[in-house]
């Protein structure tokens, strides 16, 4: 097919349930997430396949994987949905007909931290704005960067297959903790014996995750033997009440527990925590300019966690990752 006669029979309605599909891997949570019918979305894509005259996804019992077309067709479609989405919000804030937006992600390890200070420093130059966080995973976090559902990501460094088409700006590096409720047992031991951990609820990070890489090698050099029982999870929240209503261990990034920690309701066990340190970083597409709020909010993390770090370690060196290494 021509490709004149193909870019004239494309419609926004194509590229969003495309980027859909990819973003949740299924047709069932691409309708919901796009408030259409399953058969609508699939009518939808298939359309899609067919003015492009290649597939664009595998379709089996584990959902909707993007083939290699699909994967080359993906980041030039979340670009097109990107750019069309900033021309409408600046037009209708420009005209005052509605506020602009701005999806962003975050850890929810980091958000606690970095999110009240960022907004209030963003809100002094964009009064008007609906600003949507998610709280996710980082690997959702970048899957959902790359399919354009959220402009920007406060989120890790991963390997390097998964970083393809994005850019990390390291922002800070902070290392895991493992804190207990004040009075605790273990609270006021200098060196808890490792034996002693056995007798208490454990919070662990999500399994995947870089914090839970670095938990599972501080509880082996700590001469931990394998826990009969824990719980992985991700929610401060969640994790918070565990500790401080069933006097559990929780294994912690030290920025989602310092409210706590500053206020005394929560402590930290002293135990050797050096070289658990995994950087937290500024995630970008590199296909895509930031929208001017996006840009904002951007100066306005980066002005919050160089007041966050400067007391300790001065001005950092912004550390930045494009693609895999070569």
């Amino acid at each position: 097919m021509q490709r004149s006669l193909a870019d004239s029979r494309v419609k926004f309605r194509h590229l969003q349930c495309f980027l859909a599909v990819a973003q949740f891997g299924g047709v069932q949570k691409a309708a919901e997430s796009l408030s259409i019918t399953q058969p609508a979305v699939s009518k939808t894509v298939a359309e899609l396949e067919s003015i492009l005259g290649v597939r664009l996804f595998e379709r089996g019992r584990h959902g909707a994987v993007p083939t290699r077309e699909g994967q080359l067709f993906m980041p030039h479609a979340s670009a097109c949905v990107s750019a069309l989405r900033q021309g409408v919000d600046l037009l209708a804030r420009e005209a005052g007909a509605a506020p602009a937006t701005l999806d962003v992600g975050i850890l929810p390890t980091v958000a606690n931290a970095l999110v009240p200070p960022v907004l209030k420093l963003f809100a002094t130059q964009w009064p008007q704005v609906v600003v949507r966080l998610m709280t996710a995973s980082n690997t959702e976090l970048l899957a959902r960067l790359k399919a354009g559902a959220i402009e920007c990501a406060i989120g890790r460094l991963a390997d390097p297959e998964r970083m393809v088409g994005l850019s990390f700006e390291q922002l800070y590096r902070e290392p895991l903790v493992a804190v207990v409720r004040a009075g605790h047992p273990l609270a006021t031991r200098t060196a808890p014996p490792a034996a002693l951990l056995d007798g208490f609820p454990v919070v662990l990070p999500q399994y995947g995750t870089l914090i839970r890489q670095s938990a599972e090698s501080l509880l082996a050099a700590w001469g931990v033997p394998p826990l009969k029982s824990f719980v992985e999870m991700l929610s401060v929240s969640v994790g918070r009440a565990l500790t401080l209503e069933n006097d559990a261990v929780w294994f912690v990034p030290v920025s989602a527990v310092e409210y706590d920690l500053s206020r005394g309701e929560l402590v930290r066990l002293a135990l050797p925590f050096a070289g658990t340190e995994e950087p937290v970083g500024l995630i970008l597409r590199t296909d895509t300019q930031p929208s001017p709020v996006a840009r904002a909010l951007i100066d306005a993390v980066r002005a919050v966690t160089r007041q966050r770090i400067a007391p300790v370690a001065g001005k950092p060196r912004a550390r930045k990752h494009r693609g895999p290494a070569r």
